[in-house]
């Protein structure tokens, strides 16, 4: 049976300190885009519900189920980082692959966009598209640095 009378905090005594210690460094290893989880899925969020806030629901209902569909995706890729970050790092390249679409969808998708639908998917596009370029490089770079 475990001795439990010692002070709790401190497990320097604990015959598996050294392997705690290194599960605990590979946890945080895969940590390494943490700061893109949020504006990830801030960016997914307002993405879908764009049509209402530029006011293009009703002229372009087209535009707007791509985008809320697209939105939701990207908000669920940051979700996806946050919640299972070494499973989601191989979808990066897809998240700029969306931004790219995102970017040309006005285009394609309806017809006669106006200057605010172009402006908001240019804008939301590209910066998806960075993100995604951001998290793939550091995959990448990760990838490097264990080989």
């Amino acid at each position: 049976m475990a001795d439990v009378s010692r002070a709790r905090g401190d497990i320097t005594g604990h015959p598996d300190v050294s392997e705690m210690r290194e599960r605990y460094a590979r946890m945080m290893d895969a940590r390494d885009v943490v700061f893109l989880d949020g504006p990830v899925l801030l960016a997914g969020l307002y993405f879908a519900i764009s049509p209402w806030v530029v006011h293009f629901s009703g002229t372009s209902p087209n535009l707007m189920v791509n985008n809320l569909v697209l939105g939701i995706t990207i908000a669920l890729l940051g979700l996806g980082l946050t919640t299972a970050p070494r499973r989601m790092y191989s979808l990066c390249w897809a998240m700029s692959a969306i931004g790219v679409w995102m970017i040309i969808s006005p285009w394609v998708v309806a017809r006669g966009a106006d200057a605010g639908m172009i402006a908001n998917n240019v804008v939301v596009g590209a910066i998806t598209c960075l993100f995604g370029l951001i998290a793939a490089g550091m995959v990448m770079r990760k990838g490097r640095e264990t080989t």
